[in-house]
C-alpha cells in the first residue's frame, strides 16, 4: 500500500466528540470510508461541512440513493479513483454486483432502465464536459422532478470534484478504523483481500475500459 501524501488525523488525537460520532459512522456505514474523512479532519470545518453536504446530498436528500450510487461509481470509473470505486453504498436498494462493472458502457448496456441511462448520461456530461442536448433534457424532466435534477447535479459534481482530489492522495481502505468492512466491495473485506484484488488481472481498475 502506498504512503498518503497527507497524513490522517488519528481518530485518539481528535477531542470533538461530533467529529468521532462521524468517524464511527464512516466505519460502521461506509460511503465515504473514514480514510477521506480522516484527511478532511486536518479542517474541522471542511470535515464537518462535507460531512453535513454528503448526507443531505447522498444519503437523504429526494432522489433514490441507487440512482446516486450508479452516478457516483460511474465517476469512479471515469476518474480511476479506486478509493472511492471500491466503495459501495450501504442504502442503495436493488442494484446487482454485475451492475458496478458495465457502467461505462452503459449506453449499450442491457443491465440499466431508460431511467437509469438518464441519470448516467447525465453524470457523463458533467464528468466529461460534454454539451446536453434537449433529448437528454426532455428525458430528465420524463423521469425525474426539477428537485431531483438538481440534487442530483449537485451531488455528481460533489462527488467528481472530491474524487479527483482523493486519487491524488493514495489513500487506501483499512488504514483507519480498521476492523470494519462496512461499505465496500464484495471481497475487499479485509487488508489481505484488498492486496490479493488488486493483484488480479480481473481488479476493475486494470480494465482498458476505465
Amino acid at each position: 500500500m502506498n504512503k498518503p501524501r497527507i497524513s490522517y488525523i488519528k481518530p485518539e488525537s481528535i477531542d470533538d466528540p461530533k467529529m468521532i460520532a462521524e468517524l464511527k459512522r464512516c466505519a460502521e456505514m461506509g460511503t465515504p470510508r473514514p480514510e477521506s474523512q480522516a484527511i478532511r479532519a486536518h479542517v474541522p470545518a471542511i470535515f464537518s461541512g462535507f460531512a453535513r453536504v454528503w448526507k443531505d446530498s447522498f444519503y437523504e436528500g429526494v432522489l433514490e440513493n441507487s440512482i446516486k450510487e450508479l452516478c457516483r461509481i460511474y465517476v469512479s470509473h471515469s476518474v480511476k479513483c479506486e478509493y472511492c470505486g471500491n466503495q459501495r453504498s450501504t442504502k442503495a436498494k436493488g442494484i446487482a454486483k454485475e451492475d458496478y462493472f458495465d457502467l461505462l458502457n452503459f449506453e449499450k448496456s442491457k443491465r440499466y432502465s431508460e431511467k437509469q441511462k438518464t441519470a448516467l448520461s447525465y453524470a457523463e456530461a458533467i464528468t466529461w464536459d460534454l454539451q446536453t442536448t434537449d433529448e437528454l433534457w426532455e428525458l430528465l424532466h420524463k423521469h425525474y422532478s426539477e428537485p431531483e435534477i438538481v440534487e442530483l447535479g449537485f451531488f455528481i459534481a460533489l462527488t467528481m470534484g472530491q474524487q479527483r482530489w482523493l486519487r491524488t492522495l493514495n489513500l487506501d481502505h483499512h488504514q483507519i478504523m480498521a476492523g470494519s468492512s462496512s461499505g465496500l466491495a464484495e471481497g475487499l473485506e479485509n487488508e489481505e483481500k484488498l492486496k490479493e484484488a488488486k493483484t488480479s488481472d480481473q481488479y476493475w481498475a486494470k480494465n482498458k475500459l476505465t
